[in-house]
């Protein structure tokens, strides 16, 4: 009687017992999804609206799979009305982009009926993750950095922080000088890979002696968007 109420214009149905396993599944493994994340990123933060996508996305997938079943014309269809939906973000982190294909796999895996192999894919997914993060496998030891020295205009830029810079960096590279103030002052921008357990106070304190006490921004780097920037 209730899967009579699950049949389509096209006279194909859809059961209850379909859309509630596959659903009820997605929902579950993306919840684990979701706290596997969370333990992930307890350090460095995470997004809460985030972590709920991570729980919503494998059901939406597994009911769109279920909608479209075998129908290629059904496929073409939905196709088209999704690509009339246009979504934008900020660049985030390049492992936050897989965690959204993972919540996808298995949404699509739950949708075509295939739940055992859903929750082991999962499983073993999160395993991964877990032994990545704990071990920091591929992190680097040191830490990228930006740093903007402001120098009045009779003050030649070129080699004038080196012996600072080997002495807490490994490695430095200017990237871009600019006028300001009417070309009264420079701004020197430096990429920077810094040395374990320098001292970040002592160097700004250094730059300083050299510049006349005008600013010195030194944002530290720790992935491709997210900077804490220290500024005196």
């Amino acid at each position: 009687m209730l899967d009579s109420l699950f049949y389509s214009t096209t006279e194909e149905t859809i059961t209850f017992a379909a859309l509630a396993a596959g659903v009820g599944a997605a929902l579950v493994i993306g919840l684990l999804i979701s706290l596997v994340y969370i333990a992930t990123h307890k350090e460095e933060g995470y997004s809460g609206s985030f972590v709920i996508t991570l729980i919503m996305l494998p059901a939406i997938v597994s009911v769109i799979i279920l909608l479209i079943g075998s129908n290629v014309a059904r496929a073409f269809s939905l196709a088209g009305a999704f690509s009339l939906i246009r979504y934008r973000s900020a660049p985030g982190d390049p492992k936050d982009i897989a965690y959204v294909f993972f919540a996808m796999a298995v949404g699509l895996a739950c949708g075509m009926g295939f739940i055992p192999y859903a929750a082991a894919f999962a499983g073993i997914i999160c395993v991964v993750m877990f032994l990545l993060h704990f071990t920091h496998f591929g992190k680097s030891k040191t830490s990228r950095m930006q740093l903007t020295v402001t120098l009045p205009e009779n003050v030649n830029y070129q080699g004038l922080f080196d012996d600072v810079f080997s002495k807490y960096t490994t490695s430095w590279k200017m990237k871009k000088v600019r006028t300001t103030d009417f070309g009264t002052l420079f701004d020197v921008v430096y990429s920077l890979e810094w040395k374990e357990g320098s001292d970040q106070k002592a160097f700004i304190d250094e730059l300083r002696c050299r510049n006349g006490n005008l600013n010195v921004t030194l944002a530290i780097r720790e992935n491709d968007e997210r900077f804490s920037v220290a500024q005196m």
